[in-house]
């Protein structure tokens, strides 16, 4: 009995949002459809459930020991709690930011939150996986979800042909993950993550030449397979095309969250079980930054529209992430952590940024899908344009914005580990990146055109996580303090 007890309390909080998921389906169904309250549209009311059961979620969240259970398949430890108070965070500002826009975008089916419950919980257990089985199945739940978010909404052809896609490379990207999951299983008889920690420690390479060929192979094709997950060059011809015909609610939630679980699967498979093969996947990690640098860069310029905009530049900042990786050395894991919560934090205020730039056109409501919408923004808003110009100079990595503190470390990461050549390529890729926010911004206070927009209010949600992740870019360039014993939490695996 007190084995069951300690295999169920290291998934307290995975077992309160199934519970909570359970009821809301419940409570959904006999109250979306019923005759007798006149069919009461239940968006506004799930969303304000749902925050509330995250709020809740955090608690128990940080009310835990370490542990090993299912049999070493789950782990519970710092990094796992410190990765699951990510996620929650910014799934709370995510769902608060998005409170009013839900609205607009009629997501009307209780379903909506229904799946987004269940995405967080395949994320938190994606987390703490600690075993090759327990990885792909994880994973293969977070992503099915993602399917059918993709597709979400039915009327729309682009919707139907993003989640399509979505559906066919990512079936491609799990049977490649496990192919590499069920040979190295094959080869080494162990799927645990400590146990080929164990098995591979001292392993050399050059004198060691029982299966060591096979087991690289192995490793890249994981690899490969994870960085497809996370939408990294050459693996992103998914990212473009799903950010747009996805609706903007769901495309927020794609460029935020999924990748903080991805990241996560790839710091205990890289630096834990096969720290010792890092200079073959090292170079595969250098090839990918290379070419998520360059890609992301120069595809971003041929760009007129916001979703495929931001798909772009979140390949950019992969890049930088994947920089971090070839480092291969404990600062580097520091400066990754860091380099994703002022990611999130900025992608999140970015989004609310746009969320808010709605036109009025008597009698509809447009959002905004262009970046020409920008045209005059200083004049007629001056308040939503210099919030957006802060949230792109921190993207960007302009001084003295928490982007720029971001950026610095991981460069300053590479340039101890010698990666000088990759370190002075992503510099002047950022250069170069500067020069199209930077042309936003010039639209925003110097163009002009013969008629003024008339814009709608902002929403009070989309105010206040443009004010919160506002006030954080900002006040990060005087204290990094915080943000330091944060990330440094997260360090104690």
């Amino acid at each position: 009995m007190g084995y069951i007890l300690h295999d169920f309390y290291s998934i307290i909080t995975e077992i309160y949002l199934l519970f909570s998921t359970t009821i809301l389906v419940i409570y959904g169904v006999f109250f979306g459809s019923s005759n007798n309250l006149g069919f009461p549209v239940l968006s506004k009311n799930f969303s304000l459930l749902v925050q509330q059961i995250f709020f809740l979620s955090l608690f128990l969240v940080w009310n835990s020991i370490n542990v090993l259970s299912w049999n070493n398949f789950l782990i519970l430890d710092e990094f796992s709690v410190g990765a699951k108070t990510i996620i929650i965070l910014t799934t709370i500002i995510w769902a608060i930011l998005i409170f009013k826009c839900s609205t607009l975008e009629k997501i009307n089916a209780f379903e909506f939150w229904i799946l987004i419950l269940l995405a967080i919980i395949a994320s938190l257990f994606i987390v703490q996986s600690y075993d090759l089985l327990s990885i792909y199945l994880t994973i293969e739940f977070q992503s099915l979800v993602f399917y059918i978010l993709a597709s979400f909404n039915r009327t729309s052809e682009f919707s139907t042909e993003a989640g399509l896609k979505y559906f066919v490379l990512g079936a491609f990207a799990s049977a490649l993950l496990l192919f590499g999951f069920s040979f190295l299983y094959g080869l080494t008889g162990v799927t645990n993550l400590n146990d080929f920690s164990n098995l591979f420690t001292g392993f050399n390479i050059t004198k060691t030449h029982f299966l060591h060929f096979e087991i690289i192979l192995c490793v890249l094709i994981v690899l490969t397979a994870l960085l497809f997950k996370a939408g990294v060059s050459p693996f992103h011809m998914w990212v473009p095309d799903v950010y747009e015909g996805s609706i903007i609610t769901v495309t927020a939630f794609f460029a935020a969250i999924p990748k903080l679980a991805i990241f996560s699967v790839l710091f205990r498979f890289l630096f834990l079980s096969f720290y010792d093969f890092i200079e073959w996947w090292n170079s595969l990690i250098l090839v990918c930054t290379f070419l998520s640098l360059i890609i992301g860069a120069l595809g971003a310029f041929t760009q007129t529209k916001w979703k495929r905009f931001m798909a772009y530049s979140s390949i950019t900042n992969l890049g930088f992430l994947l920089l971090a990786f070839a480092s291969g050395s404990l600062e580097s894991i520091f400066s990754i952590i860091f380099y994703l919560i002022i990611y999130s934090i900025t992608t999140l205020g970015t989004f609310g940024a746009i969320v808010s730039l709605k036109k009025y056109s008597y009698p509809k409501l447009y959002h905004s899908r262009y970046l020409s919408d920008l045209i005059m923004l200083g004049k007629v808003n001056p308040v939503l344009a210099i919030t957006t110009t802060t949230f792109l100079f921190s993207t960007a990595g302009i001084p003295p914005l928490a982007g720029f503190f971001s950026k610095f470390f991981v460069l300053l990461t590479a340039i101890k580990c010698n990666i000088f050549g990759m370190g002075i390529l992503a510099i002047l890729i950022n250069c170069i990146v500067c020069f199209y926010y930077i042309r936003l911004i010039k639209n925003m206070y110097f163009s002009k055109i013969t008629y003024w927009p008339v814009l709608f209010p902002s929403s009070k949600s989309a105010s206040l996580v443009t004010g919160m992740a506002l006030i954080f870019l900002s006040c990060l360039c005087i204290d990094l303090e915080l943000l330091s014993l944060l990330s440094a939490w997260m360090l104690f695996i």
